[in-house]
């Protein structure tokens, strides 16, 4: 690696295991030979990116909230996986909003909303940039050489690119020291702990004395309370994000439609889940980014294990098969769509009865959606159709009303079989905006702009004595992701067949 300042022998990745197995030695006349000969980079810089725009309007909209600030968002740093492999990096979700950076972009950089005087910010971005070909760097260094990983951008291309003053990552400690104790400084702490801790270091040598433990907690509420605003902040999309929203939904159909398609060679495969797994990865991988999170492929009694991403069983003829996955498309946007589908093309009556309560609970739930809407009150609405199902099917305590069991103090019998939440929130994470305070997210109002999920389900476990026999052993989760528009909302999700009857033709037009 070359030379570096005291930044980065701290580093802000991970610091890999090295071996000696894994090392060569590099001799003078190799670094000298390596570093000639090559075509000179092209010149110019990128056009301006589509997003830049709309990054530059959530800075001016945060930075007006913290007017006179400091505000440090890091992108974070490569992940161990383990010894000298990393994991694939993600940008941190704040930092992907704030600078419009997707895919793999941009690890150990540090975006800074810097105070202007008269106002308003300036948005600078601390990062390594193109190392050149002179040095070690360049073929040595398997993290981060252009012989290993690629090119990075110059300066020039990420200004020219986003809109940002760029800066060498050396250059940061003394940006977050300059005027200390002046200026508040605010940092997104749970992105990256070295740039925290450098935060953390700059606020205590300002202090004409040793920080107070209820000073230091005053810190950490400053950061929270940045935390929280940018879980706000994103709750309404912008345009550009709908669009992408639109494309990630559409890059979840294609890998939906190839499962549906394929879905017998599941029954001849040993861990027919980990086929459906597999399939569905290559599709999110070639249309997007990757998978959104990790894909949910539950077959039979499975269904009912709400978070089974194991994925390690097979796929029995005549039973269903729960199917939870998105595409992230590489500006990181990510569906969240399920669908249960019966494996030889049709429902059973016992599981045709779960689904079509499910799809009842669910239509229940969009009917309330538009402005000015509780968000609680998708949940209400599609829980009090579970509610009652399970109340008409004779499945609640004997004596126990429907309205007892929605009793939300002292009922909630009917949980047993549901017990998750309807909706959440989605965008750049799939659970977005989860720091979002309670009022501004679970007790407010939806507003245009809004993505959402709706995704009630019935589960009933094999071992569940309290079920009838023919019921155990069924899980059913329909989910869709919708748009709240002017005056209700839009269904993103509509070309993924949801109704039995809808399902099973498609079922059979895939397959031919």
């Amino acid at each position: 690696m070359p030379a570096a300042g005291p930044w980065h022998d701290a580093g802000v990745s991970e610091q890999q295991q090295k071996s000696e197995n894994r090392e060569r030695k590099t001799t003078d006349a190799l670094r000298e030979f390596i570093s000639r000969g090559w075509t000179p980079r092209p010149e110019g810089t990128p056009d301006r990116a589509p997003v830049a725009d709309f990054a530059a309007e959530r800075r001016a909209r945060l930075g007006e909230e913290f007017a006179g600030e400091r505000l440090v968002v890091p992108a974070g740093g490569f992940k161990v996986r383990t010894n000298d492999t990393d994991y694939r990096f993600r940008p941190h979700t704040a930092f992907a909003w704030l600078t419009g950076f997707g895919g793999d972009q941009e690890p150990d950089a540090v975006l800074v909303l810097e105070p202007l005087e008269g106002g308003g910010h300036e948005a600078v971005l601390y990062f390594r940039p193109y190392g050149g070909r002179e040095g070690d760097e360049f073929f040595s260094d398997a993290r981060y050489g252009e012989f290993w990983v690629g090119a990075r951008p110059t300066l020039a291309d990420v200004e020219a690119e986003y809109g940002l003053t760029a800066r060498h990552i050396d250059e940061l400690a003394d940006a977050l020291a300059k005027d200390a104790g002046t200026v508040v400084v605010r940092v997104v702490r749970d992105a990256d702990a070295d740039v925290a801790a450098l935060v953390d270091k700059v606020r205590q040598e300002a202090s004409e004395e040793n920080t107070s433990q209820e000073e230091e907690s005053r810190e950490v509420d400053l950061d929270h309370e940045l935390a929280a605003r940018l879980s706000t902040l994103r709750l309404v999309k912008d345009a550009f994000e709908v669009e992408e929203m639109r494309k990630a939904v559409d890059a979840t159909q294609l890998g939906f439609d190839e499962v549906v398609a394929r879905l017998r060679e599941a029954l001849e495969k040993e861990r027919g889940e980990r086929w459906v797994e597999g399939l569905f990865a290559l599709h999110a991988r070639h249309e997007g980014n990757g998978v959104g999170y990790d894909s949910i492929c539950a077959s039979g009694d499975h269904a009912s294990t709400l978070h089974w991403i194991k994925n390690t069983g097979a796929v029995e003829p005549g039973v269903l098969l729960l199917l939870d996955a998105g595409v992230e498309v590489d500006s990181l946007y990510t569906a969240d769509i399920t669908r249960t589908l019966p494996v030889d093309g049709t429902f059973t009556e016992a599981q045709r009865k779960v689904y079509d309560a499910v799809l009842e609970a669910q239509e229940a739930a969009m009917a309330v959606i538009k402005p000015g809407v509780p968000f609680s009150a998708i949940h209400d609405a599609a829980i009090r159709v579970i509610a009652e199902t399970v109340h008409e099917w004779g499945l609640l305590p004997e004596g126990v009303t429907l309205e007892q069991t929605l009793d939300k103090e002292e009922g909630q019998f009917h949980r047993r079989w549901m017990v998750h939440g309807t909706s959440h929130h989605l965008g750049l994470d799939v659970h977005d905006c989860a720091l979002a305070t309670r009022a501004d997210y679970m007790e407010a109002d939806l507003r245009p702009g809004m993505i959402l999920t709706v995704e009630p389900g019935l589960y009933f476990k094999a071992d569940d004595e309290l079920v009838p026999e023919e019921l155990r052993g069924i899980g059913v989760r329909i989910e869709d992701d919708v748009l709240v528009t002017e005056d209700g909302y839009e269904l993103l999700s509509s070309r993924i067949p949801r109704t039995a009857d809808d399902v099973e033709a498609w079922i059979a037009s895939r397959q031919g």
